[in-house]
């Protein structure tokens, strides 16, 4: 009799945990059972700001995986369409509906269970009135409802995006290349509250210079509609008119099947595992992607940073383990890159506020450089932001803003504060050099250098 396995999540995680079982079992020895609700697979999320832009092309170029290749090509029951709505442990069955069959129930035996539900669109009270033309954008289905609504006739000209963090400010482009008017309305001081408020000013500077109509400090109050259609955003200082609302508020971890069925949850709201992504407590119960939290490897404390990065990294491990090897998921630091426009911005650890929220003495240190030698042509200006600990030097989190091939220098600062480096190491770092590329003296190396001077070191 082969093993059963069921997956709770068709995306990254869910699929990636699959997969990774596949290739260690054949279908004789492991059947495996996914359960979606949605119409697609292992898809990027991350691009739908892309398409509905216009930069890319077809819905189906950021579809990795269709739920045929699944069937056909590693003998995975993709069950599209089908919303799992309770976990049973001790029958140790799921209980899912399937949504275009008059929510006919199904009940799946497992001997083990992945969950990944990913995550949701935090929606406030405001926007559960049942107003057509509001929306998240946390899955493909998500996109196509959106992508769909710009089609409509007459075409939206008023767009009104709530919430400066990634999806905001990528939306909020997105919809300025798609010909609309733009607002952006931020509760904040400004956007981007994902990087330092001296950083995120230069997000907000290009924004406006795009055209987009950034109003910071504003908390919305309600929407306004004409015949269930959004009209309005209200706030306390005025109303602003919408033909699309698009909800950049953040998100939370998807858990609420979770929750009752007992699985435990941590601090964050995430669904507490181990290394091996096994859920505490449970047997047979694994877990993966945007619904649990991680531990930061700076603060050693749980966090839930979701990015499909950890997803797919996470959904390997428990696929490797499900599959009879053994692996393990090392921990985040929190490093994520985004663009507006041109201007590229890029963090990894701790920001400020995080730094002193986690009891760290620290020095900050930012420089302005360029992203080539200065006389090279197309020379343009970086902004690079470190911060480390006094004492010990460590290079606690970074932080830039700039034009092309500024967000990649991320990486070699996400390795030093991985390999826990301090600044005086960095400076010796061998980093390539010539001038298409960078200066004689990195960006990287020059923070580094300027942060050794804020401690005090020479």
């Amino acid at each position: 009799m082969a093993e059963r396995l069921v997956v709770i999540g068709g995306d990254a995680g869910g699929m990636s945990a699959a997969s990774q079982a596949r290739r260690r079992r054949s279908a004789d020895d492991l059947s495996i059972v996914a359960f979606e609700r949605g119409r697609f697979t292992s898809y990027s999320a991350c691009g739908i700001p892309y398409w509905v832009g216009g930069l890319v092309e077809e819905r189906d170029e950021l579809i990795a995986r269709t739920p045929a290749v699944f069937r056909d090509d590693f003998d995975i029951d993709v069950r599209t369409r089908h919303e799992v709505v309770d976990i049973d442990l001790d029958r140790r069955e799921v209980i899912a509906v399937a949504l275009d069959e008059g929510r006919r129930e199904v009940r799946e035996p497992f001997d083990q269970l992945v969950y990944a539900t990913g995550a949701v669109p935090v929606h406030p009270h405001w926007a559960q009135e049942g107003i057509s033309g509001v929306f998240g954008v946390q899955t493909l289905d998500d996109g196509d409802a959106l992508h769909a609504w710009l089609q409509r006739d007459p075409k939206p000209a008023r767009a009104v995006v709530v919430g400066g963090g990634y999806i905001g400010v990528e939306m909020a482009e997105a919809m300025i290349n798609r010909g609309l008017a733009v607002t952006l309305v931020e509760r904040g001081a400004q956007p981007m509250s994902t990087v330092d408020p001296d950083m995120g000013a230069l997000v907000a500077d290009k924004l406006r210079s795009l055209g987009i109509e950034v109003l910071s400090g504003r908390t919305v109050t309600g929407l306004g509609h004409d015949g269930g259609v959004v009209s309005a955003v209200h706030t306390a200082e005025g109303s602003i008119p919408a033909d699309i609302v698009v909800l950049g508020l953040g998100i939370k971890p998807n858990t609420a099947l979770a929750r009752t069925a007992g699985l435990p949850l941590g601090p964050t709201g995430g669904i507490r595992v181990d290394l091996r992504m096994r859920v505490v407590g449970a047997p047979g119960v694994w877990a993966a992607g945007d619904c649990v939290e991680s531990v930061h490897r700076v603060t050693g404390r749980p966090v839930h940073i979701a990015l499909g990065t950890h997803a797919n990294k996470q959904g390997r491990v428990a696929g490797i383990n499900i599959g009879g090897g053994y692996a393990t998921f090392p921990g985040v630091i929190g490093t994520a890159v985004t663009r507006v426009c041109d201007l590229e911005v890029a963090r990894t650890g701790l920001l400020s506020k995080e730094a002193e929220a986690a009891g760290f003495a620290f020095v900050t240190a930012s420089v302005e450089s360029t992203n080539r030698a200065g006389y090279f042509p197309g020379a343009d200006p970086m902004t690079v932001k470190l911060l480390a600990e006094r004492g010990t030097g460590r290079l606690l989190g970074a932080q830039i803003v700039g034009r092309s091939e500024a967000a990649k220098r991320i990486d070699p600062l996400a390795v030093a504060l991985w390999n826990k480096m301090t600044v005086e190491d960095m400076v010796g770092l061998d980093l390539g050099y010539a001038p298409p590329y960078a200066p004689v003296w990195d960006p990287v190396l020059i923070a580094a250098r300027k942060a050794v001077e804020a401690l005090g070191i020479h």
